[in-house]
C-alpha cells in the first residue's frame, strides 16, 4: 500500500493517498486523525475545555501556505496562553472569541522547518482515555517549543491584544 507524508507535521502514513486539504496544510489522511481526536476531546466534556489545546497544537503545527494568518497566529497565542500564562482552554477560547472581534491585520509567520515532534498520531496512540491529558499537552509543548523563533513576537502580540481586552 503507498504511504502518504503530511505537509505540515510530516507525519508518514501507510494508507491510500487521500488526497491534500490546502486550508489545513495536512494530508487528508492526517486530517482523518485530527477529527477522530477531535470527536473524542469534544465529548469528554472537560469542564477546563482541552479540546482547545488539540484545536491549537494542529493549527499551528499544520501552518502553510493555504492557511490564514489569524489561524496560525490565535493557534500560537493559545498555546502561549497555556504553556507560559496557565490558562485553561476555555479561558484561551475565551480570548480567541474577544480577540476575533478586533479588525486587526494578523501577520504572516513563517512556520519551522520540519522537524521530530509529537503528532496527532501520537496523543491516539496514547493511552486513550485514560491518559489523554498529558498527551495533549506533551503535543501542545512539542508544538509550541517548535515556534521557538516567534515565541517573542507572539507574546508581544499578546501583550497588545491582551492589553486591549483585559488581562487575566
Amino acid at each position: 500500500m503507498p504511504g502518504v507524508v503530511c505537509p505540515g507535521c510530516g507525519l508518514s502514513l501507510d494508507t491510500p493517498d487521500l488526497g491534500f486539504d490546502s486550508k489545513f496544510h495536512a494530508s487528508c489522511a492526517c486530517l482523518q486523525l485530527y477529527w477522530e481526536l477531535s470527536a473524542f476531546t469534544l465529548t469528554i466534556g472537560e469542564p477546563d475545555f482541552i479540546h482547545q489545546l488539540a484545536v491549537d497544537a494542529y493549527a499551528a503545527q499544520h501552518a502553510g501556505p493555504g492557511t490564514k494568518p489569524i489561524r496560525t497566529a490565535f493557534a500560537l497565542m493559545g498555546l502561549c496562553l497555556v504553556f507560559e500564562r496557565g490558562f485553561t482552554g476555555r479561558e484561551v477560547q475565551l480570548a480567541h472569541m474577544e480577540m476575533g472581534k478586533s479588525r486587526t491585520e494578523w501577520p504572516v509567520l513563517q512556520p519551522p522547518p520540519l522537524t521530530k515532534m509529537v503528532t496527532v498520531q501520537d496523543v491516539l496512540n496514547d493511552d486513550l482515555p485514560n491518559n489523554y491529558r498529558e498527551a495533549l499537552l506533551r503535543w501542545g509543548r512539542s508544538v509550541w517549543d517548535c515556534w521557538k523563533p516567534e515565541h517573542e513576537r507572539i507574546r508581544r502580540l499578546l501583550r497588545v491584544n491582551l492589553d486591549r481586552i483585559g488581562d487575566r
